[in-house]
């Protein structure tokens, strides 16, 4: 109260004697802390909601798309009957009503909760499985989710988080129900990462430097088999060799790109190496000058499936 009347004070023009100022912000404060408190007030559930009504409440905001309201009844609930016949069911309801609100920070945290509270719970799988979710989209905001943006240029940092996540999964509940699914988000996680190192090759490629060039292209080619980037990998060690005029490992991956990629860009039709285009795919739209290449990817998006409601707990 104190700083807030000192702040409005250093405002106003000294026109007022300092008592009689000093006195009316502190009426203006008072009026504007009891609205708070009202408001706050209204916003609070009526106390005589049975743990039965509460439920109800929030499975039918859940319903309806108000997660918002969902999340609000749901807490509600859990404090008011932390031991009570819905208090498991809730504590899975608002993981997915925090994911689904684009809260994913406040639905990982939910999951670990209940995977530290629950261990041994039928449905803790469930609770992984939306943590990988979340993870996956915690560092995307306004524009990455309303926008066809290429993330393969973004932090690979919370993808790795989310592969991390799902190998879990897959590890602790090889049988679950939801490891179909898990495993096809991580060959696109994978993907993606592999994604970024040739981004990053190119980067280096472009201001010369070949040996970090050649580093990332190798780590690709080694960590990631069986992704789309590891012909690009094994192009870009050729040619970061060949500028580093190290003829024979860069012998080396040329001829492992031509036995499994003869139809590559950077062969002609005798198999010879023609050089790497890194930068011969330019997109000219506005968005992708202006946003540099991150939006206006002419790559097609994927389209995840909706996350699974959440289990009901017998």
């Amino acid at each position: 109260m104190t700083i807030l009347t000192e702040k409005l004070t250093a405002k106003l023009p000294r026109v007022l004697p300092p008592f009689v100022t000093r006195s009316i912000l502190m009426v203006f404060a008072a009026i504007i802390l009891a609205g708070c408190a009202s408001t706050e007030n209204k916003e609070q559930l009526p106390e005589a909601l049975s743990e039965a009504e509460l439920y109800q409440l929030s499975s039918k905001a859940i319903e309806d798309g108000r997660y918002s309201e969902a999340i609000k009844s749901l807490r509600t609930l859990e404090s008011r009957y932390p031991f009570g016949a819905f208090a498991e069911q809730a504590q899975l309801d608002i993981i997915y009503a925090y994911f689904k609100n684009a809260e994913p920070e406040a639905s990982r945290a939910a999951a670990d909760r209940f995977i530290r509270l629950h261990p041994q719970h039928p449905d803790a799988d469930y609770a992984y499985y939306i943590k990988g979710l979340a993870s996956n989209t915690a560092s995307m905001g306004l524009l990455e989710r309303y926008l066809p943006m290429d993330l393969t240029r973004r932090d690979p940092g919370q993808a790795r988080v989310s592969f991390n996540e799902f190998s879990e999964l897959l590890s602790r509940y090889p049988e679950s129900k939801y490891v179909p699914d898990a495993r096809q988000r991580m060959v696109a996680l994978r993907n993606r990462l592999a994604e970024y190192e040739i981004h990053a090759a190119n980067y280096y490629l472009k201001r010369k430097a070949y040996v970090a060039a050649v580093n990332r292209g190798r780590y690709v080619v080694e960590n990631m088999q069986q992704t789309p980037a590891v012909p690009e990998a094994l192009a870009i060690m050729v040619e970061g060799y060949q500028h580093l005029e190290l003829p024979e490992p860069a012998g080396e991956a040329l001829e492992v790109l031509r036995l499994n990629y003869p139809n590559h860009p950077a062969l002609d039709k005798n198999g010879n190496f023609v050089g790497y285009k890194v930068f011969e795919d330019v997109d000219p739209s506005i968005w992708s000058t202006l946003t540099f290449g991150l939006i206006g990817s002419s790559k097609p998006k994927i389209q995840d499936a909706p996350p699974p409601q959440p289990p009901v707990v017998n």
